[in-house]
């Protein structure tokens, strides 16, 4: 179950840092002490419940399916996260990402959550990674260990926003400096890379 817990931590972990546009806002918020609490909260359960949907909605409705097609399921995972992590390699390399800080807007707390609800649900990856990648790597997991495993990836969500979060006015002189931008996005690749060898050997392609 500790191996499950782990997987699910460190896959969550590394799909939610790829996501930039609602990471950048939640940082702005941070840096500028607006609600911080509240978008970290509002972040983390968003993003438990799509991974719970997930992992339940997957156990449920597909485990059959699942089971006829294990070997093409984490085959075609496996490949979404080796071109994923490929991506963020070459991000990596050209250094694209940055952090743009505007403190000229003051919003109330209800147009915040609105504005954050946005960068969340309307983001399509959001859905195919919590729901869609993240409920079809549940399946390799039974039992409690699958239950480990939707925990740790909801744990990752909640340590990741309430971190940069809180930690915004400490992570902004390095989130500017597109250095530290080259080894986010190297650590994100060699992440998914590893998680994506992983799968790749239980689907018994390697």
């Amino acid at each position: 179950m500790t191996s499950a817990f782990f997987t699910g931590f460190f896959l969550g972990l590394s799909l939610i840092i790829a996501i930039g546009a609602q990471n950048a806002f939640v940082i702005q918020q941070g840096v500028l002490r607006q609600y911080v609490f509240y978008i970290a909260l509002f972040c983390s359960i968003s993003d438990s419940l799509l991974i719970s949907l997930g992992v339940l909605g997957a156990s449920f409705f597909l485990d059959n399916f699942f089971n006829e097609f294990e070997k093409i399921i984490f085959g075609l995972s496996s490949l979404w996260l080796f071109l994923y992590g490929t991506l963020r390699l070459i991000s990596a390399f050209k250094s694209s990402s940055n952090i743009i800080l505007d403190s000229s807007q003051s919003n109330s707390l209800k147009n915040t959550i609105s504005i954050t609800a946005i960068f969340t649900f309307g983001n399509p990856h959001v859905y195919l990674d919590t729901m869609i990648l993240i409920g079809s790597i549940s399946q390799k997991f039974t039992g409690q260990a699958r239950i480990s495993f939707a925990i740790g990836a909801c744990i990752a969500s909640f340590v990741w926003f309430f971190g940069i979060a809180y930690g915004a006015k400490t992570l902004t002189p390095f989130m500017k400096n597109k250095l530290y931008w080259r080894l986010l996005d190297a650590i994100i690749a060699l992440i998914m890379f590893i998680i994506a060898y992983n799968l790749a050997i239980q689907g018994n392609w390697i």
